[in-house]
């Protein structure tokens, strides 16, 4: 694992920051270029993914000048105040909302401060996890970890104090240095999840947190953001990410995206922006992910993998590479999605592949068993090697 920085508090070291806090773009207004016509995020499309008519949010974030900024563009929703983003009664721990599952995601924001602010090494993706710019998801993929912490509802809570994440980023990167050495992360670069907890292509149509996250990651030679996604936004294009961004578009095969990947952008959809985003200044990377053992399930990979090396131009397969990571389900999300999907459950828990374990927070995690998993793994590798060669695999597990 690389050094990690020197100890001390999240926001220690100001005077070893990349940039001032007076330097940090708030991002209060939109920069879009002035030739790029409507934005996506004001499209019929957009607002059907969120219509929102409820917000609920702390006090100080309502007042922050992000917060303001998505007040405006929800002027007909009821604001209810609350003490805390993440005790929300009428929202967490309310069985009684998981008929509502979906309905939820559509119509509720939350807005809250990120309080804690720690940056944690990471190694497979990104060698570290940053305070990410929001909590949770419009769209409703059925395996999906982040609600196991939120009870029975998982609406986005998007974090107004966006300008304390990008200096506390600023000082990471201060004092972690120049990368020492390659590794399979990034050959020269820190590499930083900034959506471990939210998708930011949705997230980018509330407000300009992500933005400013791409902004800044474009000033830091030393890093680059990287973030997965399910969701075709092409405001993102208008952006200059400057190569320090990188996007991961998570692919399946489309029978299981249709089951599974509930309000998502079609899987060619993801697949066929890709060469937009590299065009637009990103790096492009895919995750093959999760991969869902079932009947023909190795049929429907190949012809997935077929499909990308038909159709993706030889730009995107020369700087490509991928992740392939197997399911991962949960005891309390199995229950929770009895209520509102229960056919995803025919496929995602099957007791007869899989084991559980007891994860960190005490809720029972169910996995392939152990020779399963390395089988499916190995049989993952030998299609990419395959049907799409040139896809080189950064991991596997």
């Amino acid at each position: 694992m690389p050094a990690h920085p020197p100890a001390g508090r999240p926001d220690d070291g100001a005077e070893d920051a990349l940039f001032g806090l007076e330097d940090i773009d708030t991002g209060q207004a939109s920069r879009a270029r002035a030739d790029a016509g409507p934005l996506f995020r004001d499209s019929p499309t957009a607002r059907r993914l969120l219509s929102v008519r409820a917000i609920f949010a702390e006090p100080a974030a309502a007042a922050s000048p992000r917060g303001r900024q998505i007040l405006a563009r929800y002027p007909d929703a009821e604001i209810v105040p609350v003490a805390s983003h993440w005790r929300i009664p009428d929202l967490h721990g309310n069985e009684g909302n998981v008929e509502r599952w979906v309905r939820i995601k559509t119509e509720t924001l939350v807005l809250g401060e990120k309080k804690t602010l720690a940056t944690r090494p990471n190694g497979r993706s990104a060698d570290w996890i940053a305070p990410g710019p929001a909590n949770g998801c419009a769209m409703a993929c059925a395996y999906c970890y982040v609600p196991r912490r939120k009870g029975y509802a998982n609406p986005i809570t998007v974090f107004t104090n966006i300008e304390r994440t990008i200096a506390h980023l600023s000082r990471h990167i201060a004092r972690l240095g120049p990368k020492p050495e390659a590794n399979q992360c990034d050959p020269t670069a820190w590499v930083y999840d900034i959506g471990e907890n939210s998708d930011c292509s949705v997230d980018a149509l509330i407000s300009d947190n992500v933005a400013d996250l791409v902004r800044a990651f474009a000033r830091w030679p030393a890093a680059k953001a990287s973030f997965a996604t399910k969701f075709v936004n092409p405001d993102l294009l208008l952006l200059d990410p400057r190569g320090r961004t990188r996007v991961r578009f998570s692919l399946m095969p489309q029978s299981d995206s249709k089951l599974l990947d509930i309000r998502t952008s079609p899987v060619e959809s993801r697949i066929a922006a890709a060469g937009d985003f590299l065009d637009a200044g990103y790096e492009v990377h895919f995750n093959l992910s999760p991969v869902v053992l079932r009947p023909d399930w190795e049929r429907d990979w190949s012809l997935l993998l077929r499909h990308m090396d038909d159709v993706l131009p030889a730009r995107v397969k020369d700087q490509a590479a991928a992740e392939v990571i197997m399911l991962t389900h949960n005891k309390d999300l199995h229950d929770l999605n009895l209520g509102w999907h229960p056919r995803a459950e025919d496929v995602l828990w099957r007791p007869g592949v899989q084991q559980a374990k007891r994860s960190e927070n005490g809720s029972w995690n169910v996995r392939y068993r152990g020779e399963v998993k390395a089988e499916a793994v190995a049989t993952m590798r030998a299609l990419v090697a395959a049907h799409a060669p040139w896809l080189r695999i950064r991991y596997a597990f």
